[in-house]
């Protein structure tokens, strides 16, 4: 059990009337549903999907500032420094705007400075630190972190998450990703996690219209690319995910890179995971300003960039990505108030899962609809423990015929739970030897890491 936080809407009060734009209806659905959670005795576990553009950072941001209205200090988490520093540039002048200290903690952050942001977080005047895996390590220590709000939570392993609640003592947990992977959806079905989903988009989005083309067409998309980009329009080039090995997913981003630069001439800039910090940033920011036109990347573009004005995504060798991944980095694009594309460069021939998965990608961008394919297509890993995908242990069980069965379940399982929290009656005792028996007793801490 925890200590319940009772927000004021102080702090919310003054973010909103800061913005320059009302939140959607979903937004403040959802704010509704973490302030309630808050307020409670049991520990929150939630999960916040939308789609990319939906606006999963304010409704963090609003649920950070809730945890300091009630006394205590929160920390928003995101997998990369990209990121981290983008959910900084939202967060900063909102938080200003309430009189809320916060700061930033990345592995860029080194020496005095370092000291300096440790000092103030344990202190507790440091009320909400944004940063990347950095927050969980050794020497990070809060005076009292009431809520840990994780961003694409698919990027991080069950440990890390436990690690970073562990921070604190029985630390609410905000889990936001734009796709759920199927672990997450399995979990959402056995409520593990409740969801709250942002269903609504901005005012003026419109769809991004994704289209399918083989390989052997690079000649043609390359000239309707230079087309494109002489009437003004700016593109994402991710290059082909070859292996495991981020080396040679360099050397083919690259070799792209050489190849589009020969073709379209000086427009055509690169960014990789393996560039320091500064390059990074400087090649996003000449691809921003409109010095390059045409950005080759690998992955490290798949969260946390955000250029409005690009309206044209190609993603080569498109088989051989996850349906989350080729949902998040279609999401690059879209952004603005513009028509956008995303195009799947594909080599044949195709096999029937990849066939499927770019099917899928090509019919729908509802983040939900993608993960139950997902599901589907390569199973849901364990729901007690840490295998992500893949056919689930169970013994009799399948998800697609016995749904209604696993509701059941579900309902069973939060009843006990409500009467019986240790398992201590009769009924109890035998489940508890039951999770003994097959083994899943040890899987109960995993649980709690969302």
């Amino acid at each position: 059990m925890k200590t319940p936080r009772l927000a004021t809407g102080a702090l919310t009060e003054k973010i909103l009337d800061a913005l320059p734009f009302s939140p959607t209806g979903a937004q403040e659905k959802a704010v509704e549903e973490i302030r309630a959670d808050l307020a409670r005795p049991e520990r929150m576990l939630r999960l916040l999907q939308g789609d990319v553009g939906s606006g999963k950072t304010l409704v963090a941001i609003l649920a950070a500032a809730m945890a300091v209205e009630a006394g205590g200090q929160a920390a928003i988490m995101a997998p990369t420094d990209l990121l981290a520093r983008q959910h900084a540039r939202s967060l900063g002048p909102l938080a200003e705007e309430a009189g809320i200290e916060w700061a930033i903690l990345t592995g860029r952050e080194k020496g005095k400075e370092r000291e300096r942001i440790l000092e103030r977080l344990a202190s507790g005047e440091v009320k909400i630190l944004v940063g990347t895996h950095a927050l969980f390590q050794g020497p990070v220590e809060f005076a009292d972190l009431a809520l840990a709000v994780v961003d694409e939570q698919h990027r991080f392993g069950v440990h890390q998450r436990l690690a970073l609640t562990s921070k604190g003592r029985a630390t609410d947990l905000l889990v936001m990703t734009a796709t759920p992977i199927p672990r997450t959806l399995m979990m959402s079905f056995f409520g593990d996690l409740d969801v709250s989903r942002l269903t609504e988009k901005p005012a003026g989005r419109r769809p991004i219209a994704t289209r399918l083309a083989s390989s052997e067409r690079m000649g043609e998309i390359v000239d309707s690319l230079a087309r494109a980009i002489a009437n003004g329009a700016k593109v994402y080039w991710v290059s082909p995910l070859v292996d495991e090995s981020e080396v040679v997913d360099l050397a083919a981003a690259e070799e792209r890179y050489e190849d589009l630069t020969r073709a379209l001439g000086p427009v055509v800039g690169l960014v990789h995971g393996k560039m320091k910090a500064e390059e990074k940033d400087a090649a996003m920011r000449a691809f921003k300003e409109g010095d390059t036109r045409l950005l080759v990347a690998t992955t490290v573009i798949e969260v946390g960039v955000d250029v409005p004005d690009a309206t044209i995504m190609v993603i080569e060798h498109a088989e051989r990505f996850g349906l989350a991944q080729l949902h998040q980095l279609r999401g690059r694009v879209g952004r603005g108030s513009e028509a956008s594309s995303c195009l799947l460069v594909y080599k044949g021939p195709l096999g029937e899962t990849a066939k499927a998965r770019l099917e899928i990608m090509r019919s729908t961008e509802d983040g939900f609809v993608i993960a139950e394919e997902d599901l589907r297509l390569r199973g849901g890993g364990e729901v007690l423990g840490v295998k992500q995908s893949g056919l689930p242990g169970f013994r009799v069980a399948r998800l697609d015929r016995h749904g209604d069965l696993l509701a059941a379940a579900r309902d069973d399982a939060r009843l006990i739970l409500a009467r019986d929290p240790k398992l201590e009656t009769p009924r109890g005792r035998a489940l508890r030897v039951l999770l003994h028996l097959f083994d899943q007793d040890r899987g109960i801490r995993l649980v709690e890491a969302g």
